[in-house]
């Protein structure tokens, strides 16, 4: 019960801050027609999720709680494509390319897909 709450609260956490972000971007650029708040967020929680998984391979700086808070919690509700980066990241830092890469193209192609195919559900009701 008590990871539900430490992912809860990250996640709460982190997606208020996607939010402001986004919306600070979005205010910086002056309406853009390009979505560069996502895009940012989306790097960003990728560099931070590189960046903060090192610390902790490396020199184990962070507990187990410390690490579910920040990245399934946190970075999960600030950008989960931060996750997905992370993931194919290791994949291919771990000699599993055809994984890395089988995973980079599923998540695109379904992913992408899957909006499409809700999309054309949607106006059929």
């Amino acid at each position: 019960m008590f990871k539900l709450l430490l992912i809860g609260t990250g996640g709460f956490i982190g997606s208020v801050m996607r939010y402001v972000a986004g919306g600070l971007i979005f205010r910086i650029l002056r309406k853009p027609y390009f979505p560069y708040g996502t895009l940012i967020v989306n790097v960003f929680g990728c560099f931070l999720i590189g960046f903060i998984s090192g610390l902790s391979e490396n020199r184990q700086l962070f507990s187990t709680e410390t690490r579910t808070f920040i990245f399934i919690g946190l970075l999960g509700g600030f950008t989960t494509f931060s996750t997905f980066g992370y993931e194919v990241f290791n994949f291919a830092r771990d000699g599993q390319i055809t994984s890395s890469l089988s995973n980079l193209f599923l998540h695109i192609i379904l992913g992408v897909g899957s909006v499409w195919f809700g999309d054309s559900m949607s106006k059929l009701l």
